[in-house]
Order: C-alpha cells, then sequence, then structure tokens
C-alpha cells in the first residue's frame, strides 16, 4: 500500500497561527533567527510514517522470541560487551550494534561535555523546564500523544512515568555517559527497543490506530519533535527562567541530543544542529499537529497531580504546595492558550515564584562559579533521581 502524502493540514488554524504569529513559537524564532516557510515540508513530511525498521527487527528476533526476562539479559549482554562480526546472534541485532558503535564523524566529546555541564550547572531549573514546559507543553500535540493513550500510560501513573523520563534523562547527561557500554549509552538502546517494542504492539493489538492521520507509531518525525523538546525548548525554558549560557553550552545541548537521537534510530537529516535549524524543523511538525484533545488535557492532569499522589514529600501540605508552584511555572513558561486548552487551573499570585527564580539566577550566575553550580547541580539532579527510584521500586506504582 502506498503511504498517504501528508499536507500541512493545520497551517491556516488559529492555534497553529497563534502559536507562531503571538505566542512561544514567535519567542523561539527571534531567540533563534529562523526563517520559517513551507518549502522544505515534502523533505520531511515522508518521516510521519517512516520507523525504525531496525530496532522492530531485533525485537521481533530477540525479545518476541523468547521470554522477556531472558531477551533484556541477552540485550543487556550485547549493550556492556558490544557485538562484533564474528559473534553467533541474529542479523538484526549485528545490524542494530554496528550502527550504534560506529562513531560518526560529526561527533565532538568536547561538545557532548559542554552539552552535559549545562543540563547539570542549570541545576534544578533544568527539571522544571523538563516537566512544565516540555513535558507539559508536549501534551498540547494531540496526535503525539497518541501512542501514551494507546499503550495505556495512564494506568501507569505520572509518577513512574516521571521516574523513567528522569533517569534517562540523567543518565545521558552526566560526564561520558554516551561513551559506549556507558549508562547514558545503554539508556539510549534500551529506550530505542521500548519504542520498537511499543510499537509492534500498537499495531497488534490497538485496531483503532488511524495511520493517515496520525502516522504511524512513535515514528520518526515525532521522535525528531520529542527531541527538539530536550534542546531547543528546553534551552528556551532555562533563558526564561533567567540562565544565561554560552556559545559552546548551546552548542553542546544540540550536540548531545543530535547523538542519543542517532543512537535511538533517528534518520541524522532529522537531527538539528543548532536552533536556528530546530525552529524550521518543528515548525513544519506542528503543522499537522491539532491542539489538545481529551486525552490531552487527562494527561496534563495527570503529570499536575503527581505533586500529590507522589510520597518523596511527607506532608500533605508541602505536596499542594509543590502542585502550585508547577502550576505557577507552568503558567509563566507555556502561551495563556495552551494552559487553558490544557486546563491548568488559574491560581494567584502565580508569577512570583518564577520571577523571584529569575532574580536569584541573575544573582547566583554572578557570584558563584561555574565549576561550584555544576557539582551542586549534578548532585541535587543525582538525589532528586534517588528518590523517584526508591519511591517507584519500593512501592505499588505500576
Amino acid at each position: 500500500m502506498d503511504k498517504p502524502i501528508i499536507q500541512p493540514r493545520f497551517k491556516d488554524s488559529p492555534h497553529f497561527r497563534n502559536f507562531w504569529e503571538k505566542g512561544n513559537g514567535k519567542q523561539l524564532i527571534d531567540f533563534s533567527g529562523a526563517e520559517v516557510s513551507f518549502n522544505n515540508f515534502d523533505q520531511f513530511s515522508p518521516y510521519f510514517y517512516h520507523v525504525d525498521e531496525m530496532g522492530d527487527q531485533v525485537v521481533k528476533d530477540v525479545y518476541l522470541a523468547k521470554k522477556f526476562h531472558e531477551a533484556s539479559r541477552e540485550i543487556e549482554g550485547y549493550i556492556r560487551n558490544g557485538v562484533s562480526e564474528a559473534d553467533n546472534v541474529p542479523e538484526s541485532v549485528k545490524k542494530l550494534f554496528t550502527q550504534t558503535q560506529k562513531i560518526p564523524d560529526w561527533l565532538d566529546y568536547n561538545l557532548l561535555k559542554n552539552g552535559a555541564e549545562l543540563c547539570m550547572r542549570s541545576n534544578l531549573d533544568s527539571l522544571i523546564s523538563l516537566r512544565d514546559y516540555c513535558l507539559m507543553g508536549g501534551y498540547d500535540y494531540a496526535y503525539l500523544n497518541k501512542p501514551l493513550v494507546a499503550t495505556e500510560a495512564l494506568k501507569k501513573g505520572a509518577v513512574k512515568r516521571l521516574s523513567e523520563t528522569l533517569d534517562f534523562w540523567v543518565n545521558a547527561t552526566r560526564y561520558d555517559a554516551l561513551e559506549l557500554h556507558a549508562k547514558g549509552y545503554e539508556f539510549a538502546i534500551k529506550t530505542r527497543l521500548i519504542h520498537s517494542y511499543a510499537r509492534l504492539s500498537i499495531k497488534k493489538y490497538y485496531k483503532e490506530w488511524d495511520t493517515e492521520s496520525w502516522g504511524e507509531p512513535i515514528n520518526s518525525w515525532d521522535m525528531m519533535a520529542t527531541y527538539i523538546g530536550f534542546s531547543l525548548v528546553f534551552l528556551h525554558s532555562l533563558q526564561k527562567l533567567g540562565n544565561t549560557f554560552s556559545a559552546e553550552e548551546e552548542e553542546g545541548i544540540f550536540h548531545l541530543w543530535k547523538y542519543v537521537g542517532y543512537l535511538l534510530g533517528i534518520p541524522e537529516q532529522l537531527l538539528p544542529d543548532n536552533k536556528k535549524q530546530a525552529t524550521e524543523y518543528f515548525y513544519l511538525w506542528t503543522s499537522v499537529q491539532p491542539p489538545s484533545d481529551k486525552d490531552s488535557i487527562l494527561l496534563a492532569h495527570s503529570l499536575l497531580n503527581e505533586s500529590l499522589e507522589n510520597p518523596i514529600l511527607k506532608f500533605k501540605f508541602e505536596r499542594k504546595n509543590l502542585r502550585y508552584l508547577h502550576i505557577c511555572c507552568t503558567w509563566f513558561l507555556l502561551d495563556d492558550e495552551v494552559c487553558k486548552r490544557l486546563e491548568i487551573p488559574d491560581v494567584s499570585a502565580k508569577n512570583l515564584f518564577p520571577k523571584t527564580k529569575m532574580v536569584i539566577n541573575k544573582v547566583y550566575d554572578k557570584f558563584v562559579s561555574r565549576e561550584a553550580r555544576i557539582k551542586k547541580g549534578n548532585k541535587d539532579q543525582m538525589k532528586v533521581l534517588e528518590d523517584y527510584l526508591r519511591i517507584t521500586k519500593n512501592s505499588n506504582f505500576h
């Protein structure tokens, strides 16, 4: 069957125009110097129906051919020890590991280091950005969320989902994390295979999947948008919260996520090198995404209420206060229109906390050395991750 030809179907819709003409999209254009147009639309749109076939074949040959724990142990062995041409392993495994073990010519370890340092240096602002801008803002794109709905992610709960995202992000953004066989490399390969496993399950069991409208489940174009969230949107959020970053750190963030994307099997031509490219790519992708629907609202509220469900904080008043602070940051970082669509509750004095944060960041920037901030940021982020892992591993958060 021929793949459908896709058009920028929402380019004249109010949600698209408002975002790019007066909302965060306009800010991204100003921030990046992007020149947005639909000239390259046909170059990118086929990726709406493109998937990581290499990863899918490994899942068929390993995970679907054995007991799950046996397959997982086997894959872990390949990740830790590597795979060579001489090894007696399925052809698909050879292909995937030949790709991930080949260091691309463009990889620059110094840039990876700069990107990791910015992630650590920005401390809890990094985590606020990921949660209240990147993740929450992503819920406004209705088709992007369909795989989460199809795999019943809501039943799993936001605490577990957040814990997994945090685990992946922290482990991909430390020093030397993406060296072959290191922790970040391991997370990238495992995440890639989880995506393939989910995609094959959706295609087999979820009969309502609408490929023409929604694209293939977890398609390459949606993957590009997700990783632009970790780079472009993340940077924009840090800037909004009063953080500054050098040209090397900025370049480093894009480089780091380009390499993670490469390990995840995203085609290289979809992985931007800088904020100008990222904004131009993102513009095209948003033109095929409708605004929030009822599933988006459920996902957004599940994330908002995570603070109330999460037992990391002992007392109810602390949890309610944390939820309030996340609501304040969400209103501050996202467009009002998006917050209204996602039905984010309106709260009093909502700009007070983010604006105080901006002032503190400017002072902190002036008086605390970069090295001290990297060290403290790493320590604080690791502590948050440990708390989440403790809660999700030792409780009923399935």
